[in-house]
């Protein structure tokens, strides 16, 4: 499916034209001659400077969000377009040393990539069945003309259910209780019950599978080019650095808003400061890394705004549960009403925005996988002719 194809969420419409037209010039590039790739050289640079400038600009509201990670994954998308116009028709300089090692190393770290991509579509199952639990809250007391004990047990289960769900693997011993306590009193073997069954669920990677040392695989010796080797590639070893860092920068970012498998985001970004995109992506890393940092996030399995919002409306729908006495006065019904009109939003953005993330996710695997098998076998048909 072409990238021109997603559907993503109003809010990521403005970016989603910024993109289109950048993609419409990607075609040109396919026929420029090497009089031209100096020029098609420096358009690159400047698109992937823009493309994350844009991605930075966003609100502190919109970072993280559904709509941004969509924007963030449409950015791999067009620039991986360009890095292939780029090396299209190069055959004898991908052949030649430094750039046939640069391309390598380029495709080695976008096959490691591709592990990612399946522990991010685990986490995107996580996230929808968590979406489930608030379905059936909703359920339960959205649209009722009367709120009795059955909606309120039903919901409570929900929020139960949601809970324990939401618990990291790695905490899960010392958490439980914590967030049994957090969640209500009762239904602690229920909770252990629900948790079995979360944990039974089929995984992509392995239990050993670790995203921070898979990051560490694909950010280690992404190194500058040196001058002789710029000069050697014409310039297309400048491409291939920016290419591993824009790969870099968008596994770790989704690494980071995704529930994941040891999701170690303390990693280093050591970008050459000459390179016009070295401030945007600097600037990306940095608010990242701060929400990450604020103590409602510190414990979170993602830092995705809508899992933040998940976990508080979860937790004033359980405090308002425990607090209510039947039959429901005007004023508690009323407040009822309106966390649940909180929880109903929240869970139409989900419903809204996930699934054509999901497209996106696999999209960009099959487009790794294409981009890698096209450039190494007209590689290998120029070594053989």
């Amino acid at each position: 499916m072409p990238a021109a194809d997603f559907q993503g969420s109003p809010a990521s419409h403005t970016s989603r034209s910024f993109l289109s037209l950048r993609r419409d010039q990607v075609h040109s590039m396919d026929s420029n001659d090497s009089t031209n790739q100096s020029q098609g050289l420096e358009t690159f640079q400047r698109h992937v400077a823009d493309f994350l400038a844009d991605l930075s600009s966003a609100s502190s509201g919109d970072l993280l969000s559904l709509s941004w990670v969509q924007k963030l994954l449409d950015v791999f998308l067009v620039c991986q377009e360009e890095f292939r116009a780029l090396l299209s028709g190069k055959k004898e300089e991908l052949n030649r040393q430094p750039m046939n090692r640069l391309v390598n190393e380029y495709f080695d770290r976008s096959v490691k990539a591709l592990d990612v991509c399946n522990a991010i579509r685990d986490g995107i199952e996580q996230i929808r069945q968590w979406q489930m639990q608030l379905e059936i809250l909703l359920c339960a007391l959205d649209g009722q003309k009367s709120l009795g004990e059955g909606q309120f047990r039903r919901a409570k289960r929900a929020l139960i259910d949601l809970a324990i769900g939401m618990l990291d693997e790695k905490e899960s011993n010392s958490v439980v209780s914590q967030r049994n306590r957090s969640f209500g009193r009762s239904g602690v073997n229920r909770e252990n019950r629900s948790m079995e069954n979360h944990r039974s669920l089929s995984w992509s990677v392995s239990r050993s599978w670790s995203a921070a040392r898979q990051l560490q695989a694909i950010g280690n010796n992404i190194i500058a080019p040196r001058p002789n080797e710029i000069l050697a590639t014409n310039g297309l070893a400048v491409a291939a650095y920016t290419m591993n860092y824009v790969l870099y920068f968008v596994i770790w970012a989704l690494v980071a808003a995704i529930p994941c498998q040891d999701r170690g985001l303390q990693t280093h970004f050591h970008v050459a400061r000459q390179f016009i995109w070295a401030g945007p992506i600097l600037s990306l890393h940095e608010k990242i890394l701060e929400e990450s940092k604020k103590r409602d996030r510190r414990n979170s399995t993602g830092l995705l705004r809508e899992i933040h919002e998940i976990e508080k409306c979860a937790r004033h729908m359980n405090a308002l549960i425990d607090s209510v006495n039947l039959p429901l006065n005007d004023e508690k019904e009323d407040e009822v009403r309106q966390r649940v009109k909180e929880v109903k939003i929240v869970y139409e953005a989900i419903k809204e925005s996930l699934n054509p993330m999901e497209r996106q996710v696999r999209e960009v695997f099959h487009r790794i996988v294409r981009s890698r098998t096209e450039c190494l076998d007209s590689m290998g048909r120029a070594s053989t002719s």
